[in-house]
């Protein structure tokens, strides 16, 4: 099946989203400020001969034309951790202050914990949770060694995420960065999409639903709580937003990001949504040389 044809209809440019998603992705790493400045680490592995290429929009990024991000000591020493770049999207998004609560609903194996707690100075507390053991075990050994002392793990379904380590108080903030089909990691993952279907779409979208509603309950009334997927499927990603909408007290929020980005779509296969889906980044290959991704950024009401 050629899943990437259903999305013609929302693509500007459907000649160039497909090159882009036929093109390897670029590796790119991201600066560990608890551990290293962005300049000390870019000296660094300038001197091990690796060549960098800083990222416009995002000035503690490299992308690494000629290297891997695993390859070096600044790596193993947790200066730098590897991660896509639109990765680094939804955290910059939420823009955690130190001191706050923050959940992160769908943590391992750490990419977005880890720069949560960047933003955060290594104060206040992120709690990691994740329903994959192997992939919390994962997440526990990037924390080590990128030297963060203020996230707490927890291990189970974030649908039913109790609010135990602060006594019933709520977090000032929510990552939900939901397990999902992820058809925008095919420059990554070539293989991504051999055994698509759209009941998995449909299935996994309902896992979406029950973790951002369980998110925007956990959060104070004021706080933020960003939605991000690596999917173009609207049924993982507007129509989410959509649904919790309807469920949870919250609406959804104007954002600016500097990459190139196109509004949340209205309609779907049929489907109308909420009209202020349009408030949420759909972020296409074609447009900054990334993969593929989605954010909407939301603020829970009384």
């Amino acid at each position: 099946m050629d899943v990437l044809s259903r999305y013609e209809p929302i693509v500007d440019n459907v000649e160039a989203f497909r090159a882009a998603c036929e093109r390897p992705l670029p590796a790119v790493v991201r600066v560990n400020t608890i551990k290293a400045s962005v300049e000390r680490a870019r000296r660094a592995l300038e001197d091990e001969g690796i060549a960098v290429d800083p990222v416009d929009w995002h000035p503690g990024m490299f992308r690494l034309p000629d290297d891997q991000p695993g390859a070096n000591w600044p790596y193993f020493h947790g200066w730098i951790y590897g991660q896509e770049e639109v990765s680094a999207v939804p955290a910059r998004v939420l823009d955690p202050e130190p001191g706050e609560r923050v959940w992160d609903a769908a943590a391992a194996p750490g990419s977005k914990t880890s720069q949560l707690a960047a933003l955060m100075d290594d104060r206040g507390v992120v709690v990691a949770t994740d329903s994959n053991l192997g992939r919390l075990s994962a997440l526990r050994t990037n924390a080590e060694r990128l030297g963060i002392t203020n996230v707490a793990v927890t291990h189970e379904d974030a649908r039913v995420h109790s609010l135990k380590p602060f006594d019933g108080e709520e977090y000032d903030r929510a990552l939900v960065d939901v397990p999902c089909s992820c058809e925008g990691t095919i420059r990554k993952n070539p293989d991504t999409l051999d055994e698509w279907t759209e009941d998995h779409v449909q299935g996994i979208s309902g896992v979406q639903k029950g973790i951002l509603t369980r998110a925007i309950q956990a959060t104070r009334e004021g706080g933020t709580v960003v939605y991000s997927t690596c999917t173009f499927a609207p049924e993982e990603n507007e129509a989410v937003l959509d649904y919790a909408l309807d469920e949870a007290d919250c609406r959804l929020v104007d954002f600016e990001i500097p990459l190139d980005s196109r509004p949340g779509v209205t309609e779907w296969d049929g489907d109308e949504y909420d009209p202020s889906v349009e408030k949420a980044k759909r972020i296409y290959p074609h447009h900054n040389d990334t993969g593929g991704f989605f954010c909407a950024k939301l603020e829970v009401e009384g």
